[in-house]
């Protein structure tokens, strides 16, 4: 009966976990959500120069910048890759957890499309 009591609390623990790395709940300093339906959400992210946030996770989406970004992002094995877009750029941008930095001097705004269904699913012709 424990271990049945343990293995419960365990999947409950992972269960808030992963919904502990949607950005809006973490990191609702920098992420807002502008726009919700069935099939996107859409939010409207800020960094002050030199902010960061916390690891979180994005499904695929399409990110249009609104100014000049210059980004460093910590993955979840502490690999970081830098990012550069310029204001006005649109970056199709693959499912991914991630930690953001903004390396500016200035701040980072983006309108981020999130897709809730794969690419493609329940399209038709």
């Amino acid at each position: 009966m424990n271990r049945v009591a343990l293995i419960i609390s365990l999947l409950c623990l992972a269960a808030a976990s992963a919904r502990a790395q949607d950005p809006v709940k973490v990191d609702a300093k920098h992420y807002q959500v502008v726009l919700e339906n069935g099939q996107v959400r859409v939010l409207h992210i800020r960094y002050g120069p030199h902010e960061k946030s916390v690891m979180h996770r994005h499904p695929a989406a399409v990110a249009v910048f609104l100014s000049a970004q210059d980004a460093r992002f910590t993955l979840p094995g502490g690999k970081t890759v830098e990012r550069h877009a310029a204001a006005g750029e649109a970056q199709w941008t693959p499912a991914e957890t991630h930690l953001p930095e903004n390396l500016g001097d200035q701040p980072l705004e983006l309108i981020l499309v999130e897709l809730k269904a794969k690419p493609g699913a329940g399209h038709t012709k």
